[in-house]
């Protein structure tokens, strides 16, 4: 049922093991990890969001404009998932359902406003100045998200949990968005090449409505607990 695989596919196959069974304690565990790693990310998203926002209104770079504002969605989807895991929350499939959807909306935030921008801005050859604070930005969320989407993918995969397999999702994307706001600073900033700042911004949006997809259409697992997974819906 699946599609050849793509170069996004194949890491997302690499990472996304599939679910095993867990029991109650192990799944206290990975979900008491996944609420940490939530809020690591919500401190590295805030510090990149403003960065982010406050160079790219500087340059005038739709780009890197949307990349923080996507840094906010982000930061909105891990609060998200420490609220999925905190209190009575921890073991309800009912939250699991809620935080899954909230999650995947997060996604469709960004798109609308990046995409008028963007082409805006073709339309009318507007160009933006070089920012290589925006370009180390990007260097670092190339560095840093791929590790923690990778984790929080593997987590919710383990405890049959698409909001934070979701969350992970989102900060492998917000990987992706990297790799194409550097392509769009590098080539203004070295080559003078301005339209690459809107394509990169419309790739941007394009990744996040199709994650916004997948994740809305995530099925979850049952939750662990004295009677889980009867119908081993996540047995190997």
């Amino acid at each position: 049922m699946s599609a050849p695989p793509t170069a996004k596919g194949a890491v997302e196959l690499a990472v996304a093991p599939a679910p095993a069974r867990v029991d109650r304690s192990e799944f206290l565990r990975l979900a008491r990890r996944a609420r940490w790693l939530s809020w690591a990310s919500l401190g590295y998203m805030t510090l990149e969001g403003a960065v982010a926002l406050i160079a790219g209104i500087v340059a005038g770079s739709i780009a890197l404009t949307g990349f923080g504002i996507d840094s906010a969605i982000e930061g909105v989807a891990s609060l998200i998932v420490v609220w999925r895991f905190t209190g009575s929350r921890l073991l309800s499939e009912h939250a699991e359902e809620r935080a899954q959807k909230l999650v995947a909306i997060s996604f469709f935030l960004l798109a609308p406003y990046i995409t008028v921008e963007a082409v805006r801005d073709l339309i009318g050859s507007h160009q933006p100045e070089a920012s290589w604070v925006g370009v180390g930005l990007a260097a670092s969320s190339i560095v840093l998200m791929p590790m923690l989407g990778i984790a929080k993918r593997r987590i919710g995969e383990r405890i049959g949990s698409p909001s934070t397999a979701g969350e992970g999702a989102q900060n492998l994307l917000c990987a992706y968005m990297a790799v194409a706001l550097l392509v769009g600073l590098g080539g203004n900033a070295l080559f003078g090449v301005w339209w690459l700042d809107p394509v990169a911004a419309l790739v941007i949006a394009g990744l996040a409505v199709n994650e916004g997809i997948e994740a809305w259409r995530g099925e979850g697992c049952c939750v662990p607990g004295p009677t889980a997974c009867e119908d081993d819906c996540c047995a190997e």
